[in-house]
């Protein structure tokens, strides 16, 4: 009991304990990381002794064998001693199977197994993420499709402008992700192994260990690349990887976390004109003092943890542009932070993302009460292009529109009634010969609104879900 409530003495992250899945807190865990320095441990003892070196496959069993079963408690005696976490891992690896010690860790540096590592999670991690992308544009596609054709109040500025629908609004949000998705597969694509270079990535270390023999050094680098997954290494290193990767990386999920929180800042517009709605369940409170609200809390939430994924891609450029030399250790302590919280803030954002999709609500009736009190200021241009084509001049036209129009808003402005322009102008004898019968009807204001939506859905949309085939992610919910 006394250890279960050690818990709550302590902080807790709680991308951990609130918001990101199970799946990609594994992929930064101890146990995964600890375990892949083990298995890179393996890799190279047995690609060494295929090329000649003086190591015994029964060695090199012996390793394999305790690759999950690691002491953490003799692993964290070791680095208070030695201060040092990979050799604590060497040292705790080497108590674990004694006839195999010497041979762990032979020609390496440190970077061997932590780079290498990271770059196993950042490869696992981003599949994650794409996974989630593509679960939540099918999603958006679904919605999109459903209300392709039902109009609404379009925005510029943040007042009203042209009509749109509210489908194409969100196949808006909708290409925003297949944007970042294409990032992601580039990401993915571009990502290689460091391998096996040496201290300040020279080699040097595994040249003298196969006396001179560059060929074997090479394939060497190859075959352990290829025993952890990888068809290639980085061309040049120095003791890492170059860091513009985790840079190139997060950036990448800087850009999801752009769409995302968009999409956020759009969505809790609209909550609050009460023409959408996120999910909202049976006993959920929106406040604790106001009973009858209805926050929009996970739009909020998607917003909020957004903005923390975006700040963390300038951590990553900084920490690029202040490698020294061949490298420094002031990257290790912060990219032990923002590496894997990065991951795990997109992750959150994107299980919201798709939550808040799935039990999206559009109402329209109220949407057509709103587009309806501004339609009348947006039939004006067609309105003034029939005077025009009656006979009426177009700078006299538009100023009598004008004139109307600022004269019927002030008046709604002023609480006098409902918008009066088109009775304004239907009295006034210059638009006299232009024909009013449909010039309130939402669908002549919403151009090709609806083929738009089809036609993404068609060309992009599908094909890209086509190739995902089964790596869809979407099996976490909402947790709180």
């Amino acid at each position: 009991m006394a250890a279960d409530q050690s818990r709550h003495t302590q902080y807790q992250n709680p991308l951990i304990s609130r918001y990101a899945s199970r799946q990609m807190s594994e992929v930064w865990s101890a146990q995964r990381k600890h375990s892949t320095w083990r298995r890179l441990w393996v890799a190279l003892a047995d690609c060494e002794r295929e090329l000649g070196l003086d190591i015994q496959q029964s060695q090199v069993e012996e390793l394999a064998a305790a690759v999950d079963d690691i002491d953490f408690e003799r692993a964290a005696h070791h680095e208070r001693e030695r201060r040092h976490d990979v050799m604590a891992h060497v040292e705790t690896y080497k108590e674990r199977c004694p006839n195999a010690g010497g041979i762990i860790h032979l020609g390496a540096t440190s970077c061997f197994v932590t780079d290498n590592t990271e770059l196993l999670q950042i490869r696992e991690s981003l599949q994650l993420i794409r996974g989630r992308l593509g679960s939540v544009i099918r999603s958006l596609a679904d919605f999109a499709d459903q209300h392709k054709s039902l109009p609404c109040l379009g925005f510029t500025h943040l007042q009203p402008a042209q009509p749109t629908t509210v489908g194409k609004r969100a196949a808006l949000w909708c290409y925003d992700l297949v944007l970042d998705f294409e990032e992601i597969e580039h990401r993915l694509d571009r990502l290689r192994f460091r391998g096996v270079k040496g201290t300040t990535g020279t080699q040097a270390s595994f040249l003298q260990l196969f006396d001179g023999n560059h060929a074997k050094v090479e394939q060497l680098d190859r075959m352990v690349a290829a025993r952890m997954g990888f068809d290639t290494t980085y061309a040049v290193t120095g003791q890492t990887y170059s860091r513009k990767v985790d840079a190139q990386v997060l950036a990448a999920l800087s850009g999801i976390g752009q769409s995302a929180h968009k999409a956020g800042s759009d969505l809790r517009l609209l909550q609050s004109r009460k023409e959408l709605e996120e999910p909202f369940e049976t006993k959920q409170i929106g406040s604790s003092a106001m009973a009858y609200k209805r926050n929009p809390m996970r739009a909020e939430r998607m917003c909020a943890l957004s903005r923390f994924a975006m700040s963390l891609g300038p951590n990553a450029e900084q920490t690029m542009a202040t490698q020294w030399m061949e490298r420094t250790l002031d990257d290790s302590a912060n990219r032990r932070l923002s590496l894997p919280q990065a991951f795990l803030a997109i992750d959150a954002v994107l299980i919201l993302y798709g939550d808040i999709v799935k039990g999206l609500t559009a109402y329209p009736s109220v949407i057509a009460r709103h587009l309806a009190e501004e339609l009348p200021f947006m039939a004006t241009e067609e309105i003034m292009m029939a005077g025009v084509q009656a006979g009426g001049d177009r700078q006299d036209l538009h100023e009598r529109i004008r004139v109307h129009s600022h004269e019927a808003a002030s008046r709604i402005k002023q609480g006098d009634g409902v918008n009066d322009l088109l009775e304004r102008l239907q009295s006034d004898p210059a638009f006299a010969k232009v024909q009013f019968d449909d010039a309130l009807d939402p669908q002549r204001y919403i151009g090709r609104a609806p083929e738009q939506v089809t036609a993404l859905l068609n060309d992009v949309i599908r094909p890209l879900l086509a190739g995902l085939k089964d790596s869809l992610t979407d099996d976490a919910g909402v947790t709180v």
